[in-house]
């Protein structure tokens, strides 16, 4: 867990406000099954895989899957800066994305990506923090990390979790 008191709040009041702010169909089934904030970063450590949901110019859908990584309350994944995912995003940066761990864990978050490690401009003030994360996470080596992968940040507006069984994701 990387997330500061601050972090959590923050955390916290975006799940409260998702959730009350949800279809009542929505709220019956996630109401009484989801965790809190703090809870939740416990949960999502290390890679995690998502999917990602993107639109084409011509406003079709497309899924597909990411590593994703939860540090500091938000979504952090990666591309390959050729990708189809990173044109998508690059011209429109709205996303959804989803982690799934069959019926005990659903991550739903909306939201506006950022890029962290733009190719032809100066990168976001935190991109060392987490470029030494990813580094430590999948070597040093894996990628040339300045021109072969692109890095978003998903700025989430809505968020809400449905975890039914906390001591099943934490198995104690």
């Amino acid at each position: 867990m990387r997330e500061t008191p601050e972090e959590l709040d923050r955390l916290q009041s975006l799940l409260d406000s998702s959730l009350s702010g949800s279809t009542a169909h929505l709220r019956s089934i996630v109401e009484g099954r989801t965790i809190a904030a703090a809870q939740l970063t416990g949960v999502l450590t290390g890679m995690c895989t998502l999917a990602l949901s993107t639109v084409t110019a011509k406003g079709e859908p497309r899924i597909s899957g990411v590593d994703g990584h939860f540090l500091h309350g938000r979504w952090h994944f990666g591309t390959a800066r050729n990708a189809a995912k990173a044109r998508h995003l690059a011209a429109r940066p709205a996303a959804s994305v989803a982690h799934l761990r069959g019926e005990d864990l659903g991550v739903f978050t909306h939201g506006t990506v950022e890029e962290m490690n733009p190719e032809d401009s100066g990168t976001t003030a935190d991109w060392q923090e987490l470029l030494a994360y990813l580094k430590d996470f999948y070597g040093d080596d894996t990628f040339d990390w300045n021109r072969e992968v692109v890095y978003y940040r998903l700025n989430p507006h809505w968020m809400t979790v449905y975890a039914p069984d906390l001591d099943k994701l934490t198995g104690t």
